[in-house]
């Protein structure tokens, strides 16, 4: 189920995007639940880190959909967000907030389905996977999607995570098959990288979560691919 919030301070508006996300869950077979905030204000202060898509509108009065996502963003790094305005002006804004595309008013129903299944693919690459690892004071799940990335040392896998870092026993390989449905692709031989945390490339180096690791020559054409490829996902 994809769980979505509309937030327009335009009723009509609101409903109109509401009877969109409607048809375009009963044409693609989804379940979609919608909930809808009146402002900015009304989101941030209610809201929760369980949406999947937010659809702002950006000129409201009080607090605006560019000052609500900012706010949203420093605590949900997670969820897609997609702008509806009349000002394409605003474009290069939403990208310091990670906003994933822009849809201009007056709406039509064949450009929102066309943004709103780009959003949904965005949502589906991020989904995540429970990983199980047995530690010395006992079994610890992960979650893939806070994996940066897993390295491998003297026959030790060392887990570089949002919530620390482990190691195990066991070879990159078989952690590679796990989570290759996932985004994770090898740089080198010695790392399997998120693509979701490289936020730099540079000659021979990726940045991930702020650390640099090298790109070998041998991985280098099929790791740029993968986060190309991932980028315009």
């Amino acid at each position: 189920m994809l769980r979505v919030a509309v937030v327009e301070d335009d009723e009509k508006s609101r409903n109109l995007l509401r009877d969109m996300i409607g048809r375009y869950a009963g044409e693609h077979q989804m379940e979609i639940r919608t909930d809808e905030f009146a402002d900015g204000r009304e989101i941030v202060e209610n809201y929760t880190p369980d949406y999947d898509i937010l659809l702002f509108d950006i000129e409201m009065p009080g607090l605006s959909g560019m000052e609500a996502a900012e706010k949203i963003r420093e605590t949900d790094r997670d969820v897609v967000m997609v702008f509806i305005t009349n000002m394409a002006q605003y474009a290069i804004k939403g990208y310091e907030v990670d906003a994933l595309d822009f849809i201009l008013k007056p709406v039509s129903y064949e450009t929102f389905s066309m943004r709103f299944t780009r959003a949904a693919g965005r949502v589906k690459n991020r989904e995540g996977k429970r990983l199980t690892i047995s530690l010395p004071d006992g079994t610890k799940w992960i979650d893939s999607r806070k994996i940066f990335y897993v390295e491998t040392q003297n026959r030790m896998l060392v887990y570089h995570t949002e919530d620390g870092v482990f190691s195990v026993r066991g070879a990159l390989k078989d952690v590679q098959r796990e989570l290759e449905e996932c985004h994770f692709v090898k740089c080198n031989q010695c790392y399997l990288v998120n693509l979701r945390y490289v936020t730099e490339i540079r000659k021979n180096v990726a940045v991930v979560a702020g650390d640099e690791l090298e790109i070998s020559r041998r991985n280098r054409n099929a790791f740029l691919a993968a986060v190309t490829d991932f980028l315009g996902s």
